[in-house]
């Protein structure tokens, strides 16, 4: 069963590439006392992803920081030396947060897991965004078909804050 409107989400621990090195990150933390918008991806430089995905939170960064939202962070079933470069080819370093799941340790957490193996691309998450505070969902947004990006996109994340 997938995480709900009113739950809290889960801390796990997970690794991402800074510029200092490798660093663990806990769920937790990025979540503790702060209004996050997260969204999801099946994977970096996926055509939906990387055509629109990621580019709508990026462009539109600043009008959801607006609304009170202290992070944005994009989570994807992908290690951290992809999520690093992919950030950095759309410019997104100083824009959005890039959280990697390379076990899927989170993404199954919250049951927002599904097998792309068909794909060749293994445990994955669905494609979703939600809106937390203080690391409890007050919004959560699936897509019907991971191909397309439309209730989970930054416009329509923009109507829930």
């Amino acid at each position: 069963m997938s995480i709900q409107v009113g739950d809290k989400l889960p801390s796990i621990k997970l690794k991402r590439l800074t510029a200092e090195g490798m660093q663990d990150v806990d769920t937790g933390d990025v979540f503790a006392g702060k209004k996050v918008v997260l969204f999801a991806i099946p994977g970096a430089f996926t055509p939906a992803c990387s055509n629109s995905h990621l580019p709508g939170y990026v462009s539109r960064a600043d009008d959801i920081k607006a609304k009170g939202v202290n992070e944005i962070v994009c989570l994807a079933v992908n290690d951290p030396f992809v999520m690093k470069a992919w950030s950095d080819h759309y410019g997104a370093t100083d824009k959005v947060a890039m959280l990697p799941d390379g076990n899927a340790e989170f993404t199954r957490a919250i049951g927002l897991d599904f097998d792309g193996s068909g794909l060749g691309m293994a445990t994955r998450a669905k494609r979703f965004s939600l809106v937390a505070e203080d690391g409890v969902v007050k919004s959560l947004d699936i897509e019907e078909n991971a191909g397309q990006v439309t209730v989970s996109g930054a416009d329509s994340c923009m109507t829930k804050l």
